[in-house]
């Protein structure tokens, strides 16, 4: 069975009754839940844990990280950033949501600085499967519409992707590569624009179907 760590700052949940009452338990919880639900074996861990509550012993015991940052991302350590790098250079899987592309760990696996364009507009998203063949866009119709969301742009400045699944376009015409794979040692990488703290995304079934593909995707394999 996959072990997933569901990693999350878990600090708007805590200052924001806007964002608790979307997201009460925290957003970690609701992904966990769901990824439960699929059957995978779940823990989580936050920001104001100890060592973020990535000790290396559970790294060690972590198939797939899971990892959600919005507003702290300078308050996580180097020490344990170089302790996930280590991990997904080794096999362990990372799946990166939404403004954890800001993420110090993102950053450092790309290389770059992993900017974008963004704008808080309320309007709807369209993400469009443009792999339908991958196994991350397992069950997913031609497109997956998110009623209201945070519109991200280009230019993201992340290398290109090894394979680009979801494409996104937004209300106002901007259009996103929200969902992109890369490999980086023995370890997969997903990157996985939608998710705003503000928004019920992660209650929508088809986000959550991606997200359980891409941990299975994530998975490392013998090989």
């Amino acid at each position: 069975m996959t072990t997933v760590t569901v990693w999350n700052e878990y600090r708007h949940e805590r200052e924001d009754d806007a964002v608790r009452e979307v997201y009460p338990d925290g957003i970690h919880a609701t992904i966990a839940e769901f990824l439960d639900d699929r059957g995978f074996d779940v823990q989580t861990a936050t920001l104001d844990d100890p060592e973020h509550g990535l000790t290396r012993e559970v790294l060690d015991d972590t198939d797939v990280l899971t990892w959600w940052g919005h507003e702290a991302h300078e308050e996580v350590s180097d020490e344990v950033v170089e302790r996930v790098h280590e991990r997904v250079l080794s096999g362990m899987g990372l799946l990166v949501l939404h403004s954890g592309h800001y993420s110090k760990i993102f950053k450092r696996l790309m290389g770059t600085s992993c900017g974008l364009k963004w704008r808080e507009s309320g309007e709807t998203e369209r993400i469009w499967t443009v792999e339908p063949g991958h196994p991350i866009a397992e069950g997913i119709d031609e497109c997956i519409e998110v009623p209201e969301t945070e519109m991200y742009g280009e230019r993201f400045d992340v290398p290109a992707p090894d394979t680009l699944v979801f494409t996104s376009w937004f209300e106002g015409g901007e259009v996103f590569r929200s969902g992109c794979c890369y490999r980086r040692g023995s370890g997969r990488i997903f990157y996985f624009r939608p998710g705003h703290e503000t928004y019920p995304i992660y209650h929508q079934p088809e986000i959550q179907t991606v997200v359980a593909n891409a941990v299975s995707w994530a998975t490392p394999v013998d090989t």
